[in-house]
């Protein structure tokens, strides 16, 4: 079976980490993002995934060459312009071999999912749908795309964004395609799966089915669903074949360094040759490689990118703090600050209190 993977976007909501690595690949507990999404596809029968690039296209050959690490065969389409979801999907397809009536499984590099991929292939197979969405369900849907379905899975209608959605089922952004649909999309415009090509396909008649399934699943689109996922994923909250989970709470990469003094949990990942200082506190945080802790530095639920230092005595809270960055002495960063790659803040620069 192929596979679409979509991972063109700019990552812009989690910024300063994207600008100089897209979204998919940042490190999440030990491995690229989307490599967690990868190994699934793989489990549920996938053998050749085409990845639909943009932003830092060459960047996802250097991480993942043709594939053979992982078992896979990988081949890269790159989008000139911006195509929308629909659009890439269709851009991409020109690097599919299958025939006209197979499934296409299609796939959002920014989302960590534990739900069955085999069993929404099967759905879709058992439904011969046009298309199969997988539909997770939500507290409050008015944030996403509401999609009631018939008792025997149908489709009926596709809602976006609204005050009083019909149901809490909403877009997961896994799909089935049947690979004859994905050649009906207009080729070399934008065109959205979302507003165009869904509500087409059932304006048409052709049957859409939705696979509900309420597992895991997570949007990883902000720096504080970033760190819930890979806490999640070094607490095992959310399982994946290539992370196992940690039973302090704590994932140690390799070379990383904790002082025995230092108290250190909550599915924090301490990258490659990262470390933690006499006293230092680190909560629910992610440290990318080489990233320092100083000692009695207080970290909480937030990112210290590649190569940043966190001086003695700063305390971080819910905060992103780029590549290289320095946080000097008696500096307390709250609230989604966020200091951009290489900026060095001096000794109490910012205080959000006033001792």
């Amino acid at each position: 079976m192929e596979a679409i993977l979509l991972v063109g976007g700019q990552g812009t909501r989690l910024r300063p980490l994207t600008i100089s690595t897209p979204k998919p690949l940042l490190p999440t507990a030990g491995v690229p993002l989307l490599e967690h999404q990868l190994a699934r596809a793989r489990n549920a029968g996938v053998t050749r995934i085409v990845f639909a690039t943009s932003y830092r296209g060459e960047m996802f050959h250097e991480a993942f060459g043709d594939g053979a690490r992982l078992g896979l065969e990988m081949v890269y389409v790159t989008e000139d312009e911006p195509l929308g979801t629909a659009g890439a999907i269709r851009n991409a397809s020109t690097a599919l071999t299958c025939d006209a009536d197979s499934p296409v499984l299609v796939l959002n590099g920014d989302i960590l999912s534990g739900h069955d991929i085999s069993a929404q292939i099967a759905a879709h197979e058992k439904g011969e749908a046009a298309v199969t969405l997988h539909l997770t369900l939500v507290d409050d849907a008015r944030r996403y795309g509401s999609v009631p379905t018939s008792s025997s899975g149908r489709v009926l209608d596709f809602v976006e964004k609204s005050p009083n959605p019909p149901t809490n089922q909403v877009n997961a952004g896994c799909y089935v395609f049947r690979r004859s649909v994905i050649d009906r999309i207009p080729p070399g415009r934008v065109v959205s799966a979302e507003y165009e090509t869904f509500p087409g396909l059932l304006a048409d008649g052709e049957p859409i089915c939705g696979y509900v399934e309420a597992a895991y699943w997570l949007d990883v689109g902000t720096p504080a669903a970033f760190v819930r996922g890979v806490n999640d994923l070094v607490l095992g909250t959310l399982a994946s074949p290539v992370v196992s989970a940690h039973e302090h709470g704590v994932l140690l990469l390799d070379g990383a360094s904790v002082a025995p003094s230092a108290r250190v949990g909550g599915g924090t990942a301490v990258g490659v040759e990262a470390s933690i200082g006499a006293d230092a506190r680190v909560e629910s945080s992610v440290l990318f490689d080489g990233a320092v802790i100083e000692a009695g530095a207080r970290v909480t639920r937030s990112v210290v990118g590649r190569g940043a230092r966190i001086c003695s005595g700063a305390v971080l809270e819910d905060c992103v703090i780029g590549d290289g960055a320095t946080v000097g002495p008696g500096n307390q960063l709250l609230n989604g600050a966020r200091v951009w790659p290489n900026v060095e803040l001096p000794p109490t620069a910012i205080r959000f209190s006033p001792e």
